[in-house]
C-alpha cells in the first residue's frame, strides 16, 4: 500500500487531539515514613539513569507545567539536566498540587494506612476531607477544572506536567469517564510517565489511555530489577 493510499489512516478534518504527559515527582526521602501531602518536602533526584530514560520518551517543544511544590521543579530539573532541552518557561500550577491532608500530614502513613479498611487505594474514601484538608474530590475538581482551562489553551500541542500521585490519580478518573474512584486503582510510581490524550471534534470530546505509569528506565540492564519507590515505609515502632 502507497503512502498516498486514502486507505491510509490520517489525521480526520477537525479533530484535534492534545497529548498530555504526567511525570510522578521523584521519591521523598526527608519523609521519616510520615504522610507529607502538600508539605513542600524535597526528593532524589541523584538517579540520573532514571531521569536519562524519562526524557528520551517525553516530546520536544511540548508546553511544561509543573505544581507549586518545590518536588515537581527538582524533578523537571533533574530530566533537563539529564539532556532534555530545557523550555523556555514552566509555569507553577495550585490546582495540580498534591491533596491537602491537613492533620494527616506528619502522621505515621504506614500506622495509618494500617488503619483503614483492607483493599484501600488511598488515604480516605474520596468524599471524606482530611481534618484541616480536603478531600480527594476536592483534588478531582481543582486538577480537572486546570485540565480543562490548558486544554483550551493549548489545544492540538503536547503537554507535559510534573505533579503528584493524586493529582495523576484524579486526571486518570477524569479520562475514564469522570470517574475518580477509578482512577484510584491504578498505580502512580515516582518518575513515572502516564498518558492521556484529549481529542475533540465536533463539540464531540473523549479521551484516549495510551499508557499509564510507564517506567521507561527498567529497559536499561543495570536497572531491570529497579522502582522508585516513595519510602522507605519505617513502622512507628521503629521511630526514634
Amino acid at each position: 500500500m502507497s503512502n498516498t493510499d486514502k486507505s491510509v489512516a490520517a489525521p480526520k478534518a477537525g479533530v484535534v487531539t492534545t497529548r498530555w504527559w504526567w511525570v510522578r515527582h521523584a521519591p521523598v526521602r526527608e519523609d521519616n515514613g510520615c504522610i507529607y501531602g502538600q508539605k513542600d518536602l524535597g526528593c532524589d533526584t541523584s538517579d540520573r539513569v532514571v531521569f536519562d530514560a524519562v526524557g528520551k520518551i517525553l516530546p520536544r517543544n511540548a508546553s511544561w507545567y509543573a505544581s507549586t511544590l518545590k518536588r515537581t521543579h527538582q524533578t523537571a530539573d533533574a530530566i533537563w539536566a539529564a539532556g532534555f532541552p530545557k523550555p523556555a518557561s514552566m509555569p507553577h500550577v495550585k490546582d495540580f498540587a498534591e491533596q491537602h491532608l491537613g492533620e494527616w500530614q506528619g502522621m505515621n502513613r504506614a500506622a495509618f494506612l494500617a488503619s483503614r479498611p483492607a483493599g484501600s487505594h488511598w488515604f480516605a474514601a474520596i468524599d471524606e476531607a482530611a481534618p484541616g484538608g480536603e478531600s480527594f474530590m476536592d483534588l478531582y475538581n481543582r486538577t480537572c477544572g486546570a485540565i480543562v482551562r490548558i486544554n483550551a489553551e493549548q489545544a492540538g500541542r503536547d503537554v507535559i506536567v510534573v505533579a503528584h500521585g493524586g493529582t495523576i490519580k484524579a486526571a486518570v478518573g477524569l479520562a475514564l469517564g469522570g470517574q475518580p474512584e477509578r482512577g484510584l486503582v491504578f498505580d502512580i510510581d515516582n518518575c513515572s510517565v502516564t498518558r492521556l490524550d484529549h481529542i475533540a471534534s465536533d463539540g464531540h470530546s473523549g479521551w484516549r489511555l495510551p499508557m499509564v505509569n510507564q517506567q521507561p528506565w527498567i529497559a536499561d540492564a543495570s536497572h531491570n530489577a529497579m522502582h522508585q519507590p516513595a519510602g522507605p515505609e519505617i513502622a512507628p515502632s521503629k521511630l526514634a
